[in-house]
């Protein structure tokens, strides 16, 4: 009888010890983006990448509506080099939206050109203050780091909202996913992107062409860094040539179907 006690009082404490769950034990896992680029039109994939059912459970974005011809132009912005005044002009011709994922030292740098984004229509976007690996701060840092940016654009711009978070380098674990759209954010990854944040590999503006419009697909989120001369220069003809396949611009917040 007192092996038997001895046994039910073990069972019993086991039944009160928390076990890690497979998903809590994965949670600090990193990930970098990455994706299966597009091919005549086909639609990219991140199905093998690992990521992909804590993508869906947070809700982060990596296409638009697949069935729908629409396109969504995202900017990082880092720091400036120069060429986002002429972006600027160009969507403002062409009447393109567009979502520009900032930092702090954008922010304070840049006030100008942030408040010419918002007057103009477009959305500013998260990016964090410092542009840290957030897989490797706590959640209260990450807090800050998102709270600093919205604050100060809303500061700077009167935007008092910001839903979209970019981070840094496309670098996230579910932790980051999840305490972030804690706090209201909608994660934003790509569709269409290329090596265009070298400043020092440059190529020419035909080659930001091929890149962009070989990946250009129904639902397609672009990402485009701001720092690249090549992009600059492309922008117009990629514009124009996206609508001349039947495409349309639209705003993120006009989202409204993310399909895997």
């Amino acid at each position: 009888m007192r092996r038997f006690g001895i046994l039910s009082l073990v069972c019993a404490f086991l039944l009160f010890v928390p076990i890690a769950s497979s998903a809590a034990a994965a949670s600090d896992v990193p990930y970098h983006f990455g994706f299966k680029k597009s091919i005549n039109g086909q639609l990219p994939s991140i199905d093998h990448e690992g990521f992909k059912e804590i993508l869906q459970k947070h809700g982060a974005i990596f296409l638009g509506d697949t069935s729908q011809k629409e396109l969504y132009l995202t900017f990082d912005n880092g720091y400036e080099n120069g060429y986002t005044v002429k972006i600027l002009d160009i969507l403002k011709e062409k009447k393109v939206p567009a979502v520009f994922f900032v930092t702090g030292h954008y922010i304070k740098d840049q006030p100008e050109l942030l408040k010419r984004m918002a007057a103009e229509g477009h959305l500013i976007g998260n990016h964090s203050w410092s542009h840290p690996d957030v897989t490797r701060i706590s959640n209260e840092k990450l807090k800050d780091e998102l709270a600093k940016v919205k604050q100060e654009v809303a500061q700077v711009t009167g935007q008092k909202e910001m839903q979209f978070l970019r981070t840094p380098r496309g670098i996230f674990n579910e932790r980051v996913l999840a305490s972030s759209k804690e706090q209201g954010y909608t994660n934003v990854f790509w569709s269409i992107a290329y090596k265009d944040w070298d400043t020092n590999q440059q190529k020419g503006a035909g080659y930001a062409y091929e890149k962009v419009m070989s990946q250009l697909h129904p639902g397609a989120v672009i990402l485009l860094h701001s720092v690249s001369k090549d992009n600059t220069e492309a922008l117009r003809k990629i514009i124009d040539d996206a609508r001349q396949k039947g495409y349309e611009f639209k705003r993120l917040d006009q989202l409204q179907v993310k399909r895997y």
